[in-house]
């Protein structure tokens, strides 16, 4: 049995984090997009491009699934590796927490195969894709909880406003902190 992950919030910016892995919060294009992805290929620079252009000319040329991970370089980011995941856009009409779920525990399970023991998640789908931001924390948090293992030792979740930093608090004070 491997010991639990250490779970920490961080009001930050998630491309100034030195970890193994950042999460990526990518669009299914994987070529770039607004806010969380918008700023690491920036940051990270065109190393990053070009790998998600070469993953869409092979495995990934109708693009990467919403709920489904992989990684490419980190570029010019202090972390080792980006792992891109598509987080759900929020529909009050339809319950996508399993697809918001699996963002979570696949992006730790590429992680695991990448031996990073570190990792940094944004606050996937709470941005331009309207998930509210207490139920992602949530759904977060609880994923991560039941899925973090295999030599994973932090995740730290990246709050880029007090909002989100509350909203993460308090999952992790009713998940156990």
């Amino acid at each position: 049995m491997t010991a639990m992950a250490t779970l920490t919030i961080v009001r930050g910016d998630i491309t100034e984090q030195s970890v193994d892995a950042v999460v990526n919060a990518a669009n299914s294009s994987l070529l770039g997009g607004g806010g969380v992805d918008g700023a690491i290929h920036r940051r990270g620079g065109p190393e990053i491009l070009a790998a998600c252009r070469a993953l869409r000319a092979g495995a990934y040329g109708k693009g990467l699934p919403t709920g489904e991970a992989v990684a490419t370089t980190a570029g010019r980011l202090p972390a080792g590796h980006v792992i891109h995941t598509v987080g759900p856009v929020w529909s009050q009409a339809e319950d996508r927490s399993a697809l918001l779920d699996s963002c979570y525990r696949q992006s730790l399970r590429v992680a695991a195969e990448l031996g990073a023991r570190t990792v940094a998640f944004p606050a996937i789908s709470t941005g331009i894709y309207g998930w509210p931001v207490d139920d992602g924390a949530r759904i977060a948090v609880r994923a991560v909880r039941e899925a973090a293992g295999e030599g994973i030792e932090e995740v730290r979740f990246m709050a880029f406003d007090e909002r989100t930093h509350r909203a993460f608090e308090a999952a992790l004070a009713t998940n156990g902190g």
